[in-house]
């Protein structure tokens, strides 16, 4: 049986059932459903030829090629897709929705599998993808100037039950010039916001979402509009931790990093940090201070949020003063903080 869905059924459709994608790998590798298989009909190269024989023969002559090139490899998708699904049921798309998820489709429903098709393909999905960043919802920004331990004290925040998003974690970067941590790949642009928008589908929209404040860019990877547009007039909870505890904080997570990698992060940033203050930052890199480089690169990194609160309503921004960086007490500290700020008076005489 085969059975064509539209977006909304389909990203409802039981995890016990996978989703498979027989795009190519190099459209897959591009961006593909959250949790999503690759069993490709075609290559990568087979792929190109297919397409310019559409357009140079017609419909039916890349028809006829598409069997040639997958005329023995059909036991073999078969025999893929029993390995996924021993219990039969299945998940596809291609594209569109079209020729390859369709011929798939009829193969595998040939076989006895119960086949679910995604109607408009992968470019469907990707329009819903978009959608999500236009949903109204309850955000709340955590702040604080770098060193803060905010991404941990998010995790706090998830553990106690609050609603979460980790940006960095889904860009796979840290927001600073040394954000890649000299190990970390992020996605590309398309997966990262596939990635985003199944995160924001599972929350609830009339619950308070917890948001780290981000600058519209991480590292490479751009924050969609319609988010960035909400995290921007969302309340923000900053928490200010002193300056000391902060250093501690970013020589524990960057001081172990390779000098060559810090150094090369650092000389990207130098126009930014100032010719002299450049300078001693690789000074210190080099003779092993991890304190002094990090308490160099906080002058210009506070500097650039200050700029950045300073930007945002005065009355949105609530201001937390933490003893040190211990990102259970801080998250407590926050909950405490946001229940006083729900119950505070909407109107004053």
């Amino acid at each position: 049986m085969i059975r064509n869905l539209p977006i909304e059924s389909f990203i409802q459709l039981d995890t016990s059932i996978p989703i498979v994608d027989v795009r190519t790998p190099a459209e897959f590798e591009k961006g593909h459903i959250v949790g999503a298989f690759n069993n490709p009909l075609f290559t990568n190269e087979e792929r190109v030829q297919v397409g310019t024989t559409y357009k140079q023969q017609g419909r039916e002559q890349a028809i006829l090629l598409g069997f040639d090139l997958t005329g023995s490899k059909w036991s073999g998708f078969i025999k893929q897709a029993l390995e996924l699904s021993p219990q039969k049921k299945i998940a596809l798309h291609c594209w569109r929705g079209g020729m390859r998820s369709g011929a798939m489709a009829w193969a595998l429903n040939l076989y006895g599998f119960e086949v679910y098709l995604l109607e408009g393909g992968y470019k469907q999905y990707r329009r819903w993808v978009m959608d999500q960043f236009n949903v109204a919802r309850n955000i709340l920004i955590l702040g604080g100037m770098t060193g803060s331990g905010k991404t941990q004290v998010l995790h706090r925040l998830k553990d106690r039950g609050e609603q979460v998003i980790d940006l960095e974690d889904l860009a796979q970067h840290q927001g600073s010039s040394y954000g890649t941590m000299n190990k970390l790949i992020q996605p590309s642009q398309e997966q990262f916001e596939n990635e985003l928008a199944a995160c924001l589908y599972a929350t609830d929209p009339e619950h308070h979402t917890w948001i780290e404040d981000e600058s519209i860019t991480i590292g490479k990877r751009f924050i969609p509009k319609g988010l960035w547009e909400q995290m921007r007039a969302a309340t923000i909870f900053n928490i200010k931790v002193p300056l000391e505890s902060r250093i501690e904080f970013l020589v524990e997570e960057y001081g172990s990093l390779d000098k060559d990698f810090l150094i090369e992060c650092t000389n990207r940033i130098w126009k930014r940090l100032g010719p002299e203050q450049t300078k001693n930052t690789l000074l210190a890199i080099n003779e092993g201070r991890m304190a002094d480089f990090i308490r160099q690169v906080l002058v210009y990194y506070d500097k650039t949020y200050r700029t950045g609160l300073s930007k945002r309503i005065a009355e949105n921004v609530q201001e937390l003063d933490c003893d040190g960086n211990n990102p259970s007490e801080n998250a407590e500290l926050l909950l405490n903080s946001l229940s006083k700020y729900l119950a505070r008076p909407l109107f004053t005489e």
